[in-house]
């Protein structure tokens, strides 16, 4: 399939591999698209999986709506369903990077039925990373975040600055990227997932905060995580820190396996090799 629909929305697809392999969705990040799981997917096709990699809701054309509450983490959920649904996959296994690492997350724990393995690339588990937040190491890392709520702003101020964002990045990646992301129109719907998550981030950091304060430790959950669970995390990452990666396995009750890498932040595209073969791992030993 090249498209799929849902919610009155088209999403434009990557469905490659053997159809009758078992389907794994790749779930993209800031500012990507599909294609950063390219050299990940033509990896995983040759071991006999069917993958089906999506522009998410914002950076599809036709699945652009208005409003930062349109990209709230349930309707980021659905759309994955959606994609799996469309393929014919009652069960799947997920692989996510940056924001698609944190709809990874949220689906392995709001549709444990469906997902069969969660390989989370560079995010960590969202209650470890407020928690992290408590450190000047993290906060320094995140203050994007606080400017990315501002309005407009950060549309017209962010094409400026792309090139050097995606550093070390193939110069055909870099090209590609700039040029999808050039004008502000094209950053809006991006942008808003962070906007639409602000709210339920600053009362999760806001509580963290005060425990902290009050000399305690924000617990783990009494539930996490019961899918089997890969976190790769790259020790270099610009965005992402130790802490919030060392915290995540408290998180996940089922097999978890923590794989840090000599890597930066652009796992896909700069690590797929590690990447593919650590799903596969993943994968084969779930089954």
């Amino acid at each position: 399939m090249d498209t799929f629909t849902h919610d009155g929305l088209t999403f434009d697809a990557t469905d490659s591999g053997p159809r009758d392999g078992d389907v794994v969705l790749l779930l993209h990040g800031f500012p990507q698209d599909r294609h950063a799981y390219d050299r990940v997917a033509a990896r995983l096709n040759d071991a006999g999986l069917r993958t089906i990699a999506f522009d998410q809701r914002g950076y599809s054309p036709g699945a652009t709506p208005g409003g930062r509450s349109a990209y709230g983490m349930k309707h980021l959920v659905r759309d994955a369903l959606a994609a799996a649904d469309a393929a014919g996959a009652q069960t799947f296994h997920v692989v996510g990077h940056d924001w698609g690492g944190a709809v990874a997350w949220a689906l392995a724990e709001h549709a444990a039925d469906r997902v069969r393995t969660v390989t989370v690339l560079s995010t960590p588990h969202p209650e470890a990373l407020v928690r992290a937040f408590r450190t000047f190491t993290q906060a320094k890392k995140s203050w994007y975040m606080a400017f990315f709520q501002l309005p407009y702003v950060p549309e017209r101020a962010i094409p400026r600055t792309l090139r050097r964002t995606y550093a070390g990045l193939p110069e055909a990646d870099i090209e590609r990227y700039v040029a999808r992301f050039s004008t502000p129109e094209s950053l809006t719907g991006p942008l808003n997932w962070y906007r639409a998550m602000a709210g339920a981030q600053v009362g999760a950091l806001t509580r963290s905060l005060r425990s902290g304060r009050s000399g305690g430790e924000p617990a783990a959950p009494r539930h996490g995580i019961t899918v089997p669970t890969t976190y790769i995390w790259g020790r270099r990452d610009f965005a992402l820190g130790r802490e919030a990666a060392e915290l995540t396995q408290e998180y996940v009750e089922a097999d978890y396996r923590f794989v840090e890498l000599d890597a930066g932040h652009w796992l896909p595209e700069l690590n797929a090799d590690d990447v593919a073969t650590t799903v596969l791992d993943r994968i084969r030993t779930a089954a």
